[in-house]
Order: structure tokens, then sequence, then C-alpha cells
């Protein structure tokens, strides 16, 4: 079969329109691995860096001596992390207290001013945390909140009560009403009722909702920084500290620490938050 040249140029072009197209889609890839993973790469190369200066691309001499030293048992990182995740888990228990039955009742829609009330739980969000932070120092103070474990939970549940509350009111949306409607039409109370028939249904969204407050509160550092210093020393807190003094390897340990739970959590999120649910985040 004889092609014409205008048929082989075209062939010819095309061929080399997708080639060029696939090498820029790899550079693509390549430059997005870059911009996502380099921070990260930096990050580990640092954890393990023992002498690093300019002009040395890489570090000139390696070793573990500051994992050592971040493991110490008299070290500030343990007490600091420690911090960390008791404030947390009180976090997620102040907040589930609140949202699990506000998000019952902001999943009715005939609930009265129901769209000011999701509202105001977006206020915190609406201002500069650096601002708020420093007026809620002022008026804990009058309190004696400044510098105690309490004064840094009730900031950081006020913080992570949005999370908590449009999440739950997503997952109680997604409950099937007339399992509930059968229930109480078969006799059973309306606490019989929520525990047993609504709040499984939930249960899913409100882990979520709970696995996002644990991380907001984990790396939260304003509210800490404002409230809970000197007193209260965080990992957040730690890797300011740290950083500023120029100890950049405890830094990156301890940024590594943080990181590690905010990535298992993650993945665990993607097991629980279903497209139903997700669509209801809002409504």
């Amino acid at each position: 079969m004889i092609h014409s040249p205008i048929h082989l140029l075209t062939k010819r072009f095309n061929k080399r329109y997708f080639q060029a197209n696939f090498w820029l889609q790899c550079l693509f890839i390549l430059l997005l691995a870059l911009v996502l993973f380099g921070p990260i790469l930096n990050l580990l190369i640092w954890t393990i860096a023992e002498r690093w200066y300019f002009p040395h691309a890489l570090p000139t001499q390696w070793g573990l001596k500051y994992w050592h030293q971040v493991f110490n048992p008299y070290s500030d990182v343990s007490g600091s992390l420690f911090n960390s995740v008791f404030i947390a888990v009180l976090t997620v228990i102040v907040c589930l207290l609140v949202s699990v039955p506000a998000g019952y009742a902001l999943s009715k829609q005939t609930l009265p001013l129901r769209v000011f009330w999701m509202l105001l739980f977006l206020l915190p969000q609406a201002f500069p945390n650096l601002t708020v932070y420093i007026n809620i120092a002022r008026i804990f103070y009058d309190f004696g909140l400044n510098g105690t474990f309490l004064g840094v939970i009730i900031v950081h549940s006020v913080h992570g009560l949005m999370f908590s509350i449009w999440i739950s009111v997503a997952a109680f949306s997604t409950t099937d009403p007339m399992l509930e409607r059968a229930s109480r039409n078969l006799g059973a109370g309306p606490f019989y009722t929520f525990f047993h028939i609504v709040l499984p249904q939930a249960a899913p969204g409100i882990i979520a909702s709970a696995i996002f407050v644990f991380l907001e509160s984990l790396d939260e550092f304003t509210g800490t920084f404002f409230v809970g210093s000197p007193n209260i020393s965080t990992l957040p807190l730690l890797l300011y500290t740290a950083s500023m003094e120029g100890n950049y390897q405890i830094a990156s340990i301890t940024a590594l620490i943080l990181l590690v739970p905010s990535v298992l959590f993650m993945v665990i999120i993607t097991k629980f938050m279903r497209p139903d649910m997700l669509s209801k985040l809002g409504k």
C-alpha cells in the first residue's frame, strides 16, 4: 500500500507529538513529586545529620546522636509528647460530648435557626487566630486559666468544635430515619433508639470527626503558645523553640514524630468518610 507524502508527514508529526507529550507528563510528575516530597526528604536527612553546613549539599557527618537525645528519658521531648497526647485526648472527649448531641439536633431540618447555629461554629475560623488567642489569653489571665491544662484544653476544644460539629451533622444526616421511626413505633424509648439505632449508624462519621479533632489539637501551636506558655510544653512548642535556636536536628525529629500519626490517621479517615456522608456536609 502506497501512502501519500501528506499522510507520512501527518503520521510522523503525531508520533513526535505523543513522544513530546509523554516526556512533558513525566517532567510534570517529577516536578510535582519534588514539590510534595522534597521538603519531607530534606526533613528526613536532617534527622540523621550530625553535621551539615554550607556549602555542602549533603551532611558531612551522619549518625543517630540526636535521636538518642530526643528519646532520652530526661529529655523535654518525652514530656512534651505526653502533654500533647494528653491534651489531644481530652480535647476529643470534650468535643464529642458537645458535638454528638448537637450534631444529632442540627441534622434535623426542622430545627429553628439551624443555619445560624451551624454558622456559629464556623466563627473561630472566620477571624485571624493570632488576634483571637491574644484576647483569650487576657481573659483567661483574669480567671487563672493561663498556664494550665484546663485553659489549653478549652482553647483546643473551641477550635476543634468546628470539625466535630460539621462532620457529626453530616454523619447523623446519613442515618436512616425509617429505622428510628420503626424503633419508636415498637415501643423503644428515645434514649434506647438513639444509642442502639441512630448512634451505631453515625459512628463512622463520629470516629472520623474525633480523628480530625485529635490531629488538630496535636498540631495546634498558636493557642497553646499564648494560653499555655511557659508552664505547658507541647511538641509544636518544642519544635518552634528548637527551630528558633537553630537546632534543626531536634526540630526535624520532632516534626517527624508529629507527621507519623497524621499520615496514619488520615489513612484511617479514608475508611470512615463515605461519599454519602461527604455529600451531606453543610446541608
